[in-house]
């Protein structure tokens, strides 16, 4: 009984009528208004992960679950179980209902990370087969159609045709004995076909009469012409009527063989409509899924965290009754805690606390979110016992201190090691020493047995409870003494002031009255006490206020650290994007210079080249590079050479247009390595140049050594001009050396006539290609000398050789 009053208390009906407006179906709609409490921690658990699995189903659905066509059908099934007979309404509800539930089901087969609700739908039957028949004999009105028997489509054509002709005798009748009928209509009365007449005119159309208007004045009139008629159509009504309930009995006997199933698809669509109920409410509360924790018993010690707490029903008042604005507030209480006393003025906030306490707590035993911020931690709770408001009856001959000892009773009798127990005005009622008395006895007896009570009172002797006994803890409503209103936020760890006298001018009391009561309260220690509990909330202010300013201040910092990332991930991608479109753009530059020198080489070797032929292809592979190297066309307005590289320094890659940092510096191979970006590339001496635009000055050549490079070449003969063609040209770049070793060999051999030169291109890269190129060119007895090629044939990543 106790449980039953604690939830009228709390307010938990209006709570699950909230909940019941997020239900889809009527059947689910119903359950949230009679929504049971779970007895067991598991069972709880087990909800809280439905309403979790079905909030984020629904976030990645966007429209979230369909329960369309689901109807509560439970009160047919039962009838069909006992072989009554089922209307065609009843059929086709039961046909979209079993609809409804196999689309249902397949939503949730097909999602991921559902492990509950798939296992709710796994053992779910939907009978296609009868919704099948059903749609096939029932049409969209509810009525048995045509299609349903042969026998019925004949029964019904042969009613047609009667009907058809009695409409034609009486449409007869009716414009030959026009004179004597009311309205030229043919009507029905019962299921006979007639016509009104008037009164005084009946003789004129013999008949039977079956039933006249309300003055007298017409007479219904069945003419004896129709007679037969409406009794063969009276007769096929009767044989149509026969064959309809054939229909619907057989169907019955279908649906009353699966019954059980179809209540078993029943529960499973109204647990899911529950869970998609809660989990709606909880998305519109803004609550958050709590956590259980007194895993292992009362003494698990975890502290009990609630922050920004909000009264539900006062959530929902605010945003569909505009009620005021609800303030939230923090509970946090540490786990040896087992009794909260909180103190402060009327009208302050004591009792919508508790019934915030309470109302949670039952939230997350049905598996509802919680209205706080993350994370939500605390207990479970076997039972919630109130006793809140007064219990007067002048029947009983009840006092209000009378009816809260009898309903603290009735707590004490059904609670346990595991319950919260909710107190208002503990003790009141009485005369205040023995309440005091009464209160402090009752509170320290229920630090033992349950695992927490939170009470609230008026009396002073409370509030040292906590400086005797760990267990138990002070909190206190907030009073604006400016103002004189309460602010209704609950400051933990600090005891109110009941600030009677303050609060009592602010409601309207004559001024002489509290004047005089001011006079009369003589100077005691609690008035000190009181002195030092506003000094201390008063600091608490302050420090709150710094705080909010702290973190206004970090958010501000947080706000410009965003900022700040987002351009510079805009740079960067600008950045990316100019280079790969510079790129893009030199890459498309080099293919068709080498597609223009391609084509002069091409020309040449279509003939016998002489030296005037020679002298034409290097003027056109000159022409090119001056079109597509910016090197060459910005060479006339460069400034001259000056500029030495040094590893550190930033120098600029016109050709790219990049900009990078020297890694290290070959001055024998007059090139240097280059990182911009994430890129690092070796470019000779001519490709660079400082930040300022001055170019390199590239050191003196020396000389090869003699054992690596031979004298100079002899003169080419007429007949075998030194021209780079594709035929004496080799592409070595990205083989290894000892492949490399190879193709050389092979490339040689093919050199006809003799002292002719091969052109090598290995490339630039790392140097070992061409280190061990030019090893094997040393050693090679066909070889008269070999040297890099000119800038303009590839510079450092070209060698050519002589052949003897």
């Amino acid at each position: 009984m106790i449980q039953s009053e604690t939830l009228e208390l709390l307010g938990w009906p209006r709570l699950c009528q909230h909940l019941a407006t997020f239900a889809a179906t009527k059947l689910g709609a119903l359950a949230a208004k009679q929504l049971p409490i779970p007895d067991r921690r598991e069972r709880s658990r087990e909800l809280l992960a439905q309403t979790q699995e079905v909030y984020d189903l629904e976030s990645r659905l966007g429209n979230g679950l369909s329960f369309e066509g689901i109807e509560d059908i439970g009160e047919s099934l039962e009838r069909a179980a006992i072989h009554g007979m089922l209307s065609g309404e009843e059929l086709l509800a039961i046909a979209t209902t079993l609809s409804g539930a196999r689309q249902l089901r397949r939503a949730i087969e097909s999602a991921d990370e559902v492990p509950l609700l798939q296992a709710l739908v796994a053992p779910l039957r939907t009978y296609p087969e009868i919704e099948q028949e059903i749609n096939h004999c029932i049409d969209e009105r509810g009525t048995v159609a045509d299609r349903a028997s042969p026998k019925l489509a004949e029964i019904r054509s042969a009613a047609r045709q009667v009907r058809n002709r009695i409409y034609e005798t009486l449409q007869r009748i009716l414009q030959r004995q026009s004179h004597a009928v009311q309205e030229s209509i043919v009507t029905q009365r019962g299921d006979r076909f007639v016509i009104p007449v008037k009164a005084p005119q009946k003789d004129a159309i013999p008949g039977i009469v079956h039933d006249s208007s309300t003055s007298g004045a017409t007479l219904y009139v069945e003419p004896h012409a129709t007679v037969e008629l409406n009794n063969q159509g009276r007769q096929l009504r009767r044989q149509e009527q026969a064959e309809e309930e054939k229909i619907l009995r057989h169907l019955t006997e279908r649906v009353g063989e699966v019954q059980e199933d179809l209540e078993r698809l029943l529960a499973v669509v109204t647990a899911i409509d529950l869970a998609s109920a809660r989990a709606r409410y909880s998305l519109w509360l803004e609550g958050n899924p709590p956590r259980f924790i007194d895993e292992d018993g009362p003494e698990a010690g975890e502290a009990i965290v609630l922050r920004q707490l909000r009264h539900p029903l006062l959530v929902w008042q605010h945003r569909h009754e505009h009620g005021d604005p609800v303030v939230a507030i923090d509970v946090n209480i540490d786990p040896q805690v087992r009794v909260v006393a909180i103190t402060g003025p009327n009208t302050g906030g004591k009792t919508v606390t508790l019934k915030t306490l309470g109302l949670v707590a039952l939230m997350a035993k049905v598996g509802l979110f919680v209205p706080a911020r993350e994370p939500v931690e605390l207990p479970w709770f076997d039972a919630v016992l109130a006793d809140i408001g007064d219990e007067q009856s002048l029947e009983q001959s009840l006092s209000t201190f009378s009816g809260h000892i009898r309903r603290i009773t009735r707590i004490w009798e059904a609670m346990s090691d595991r319950s919260l127990v909710l107190l208002d005005e503990v003790g009141a009622g009485t005369d205040p020493s023995e309440g005091s008395a009464l209160a402090i006895a009752l509170l320290q007896s229920l630090a033992d047995r349950v695992r927490l009570c939170v009470a609230t009172t008026h009396y002073g002797e409370l509030k040292v409870l906590k400086y005797e006994d760990e267990r138990f803890e002070n909190a206190s409503v907030e009073f604006d003494d400016r103002t004189l209103q309460p602010t209704y936020r609950l400051l933990w760890g600090i005891p109110g002031r009941s600030n009677a006298l303050s609060v009592a001018r602010r409601l309207g009391l004559a001024t002489e009255i509290v004047d005089l009561a001011s006079a009369r309260i003589a100077p005691t220690g609690s008035q000190e006490i009181d002195r030092a509990i506003a000094g201390l909330e008063d600091q608490r202010r302050r420090q709150e206020t710094k705080a909010e300013e702290a973190g206004e201040l970090l958010a501000e910092t947080e706000r410009l650290y965003r900022e700040v990332s987002a351009r510079a991930q805009s740079l960067q991608d600008r950045e990316r994007q100019l280079q790969q479109s510079q790129e893009e753009a030199v890459r498309a530059a080099i293919a068709e210079a080498k597609a223009e020198i391609a084509r002069t080489i091409r020309r040449l070797q279509r003939g016998t080249p002489t030296g005037q032929d020679a002298n034409a292809a290097t003027a056109e592979v000159d022409e090119v590079a001056r079109r597509y190297l910016p090197s060459r066309q910005q060479s006339a307005r460069r400034p001259k050479p000056g500029f030495r590289p040094q590893v550190g320094d930033r120098v600029r890659i016109p050709q790219i247009g990049q900009t990078g940092e020297v890694l290290a510096v070959e001055e024998g191979d007059r090139e240097v390595s280059v990182r911009f970006g994430m890129m690092k590339m070796n470019v000779s001496f001519a490709e660079i140049e400082s930040l300022d635009g001055e170019k390199v000055e590239a050191p003196p050549k020396t000389k090869p050594p003699a054992d690596r490079t031979r004298t100079a070449p002899p003169a080419p003969s007429p007949s075998a001009p030194t021209v780079r063609t594709s035929r004496n040209t080799l592409d070595l770049r990205g083989s290894r050396v000892a492949d490399a070793e190879l193709e050389l060999e092979r490339a040689i051999a093919e050199q006809i006539p003799v002292g002719g030169a091969l052109w090598i291109v290995h490339g630039k890269g790392t140097g070992k290609l061409r280190q061990g190129v030019h090893e094997f060119l040393k050693q090679h007895g066909a070889i008269e000398r070999y040297e890099l090629a000119d800038q303009k044939e590839g510079g450092s990543g070209v060698t050519v050789a002589y052949l003897k």
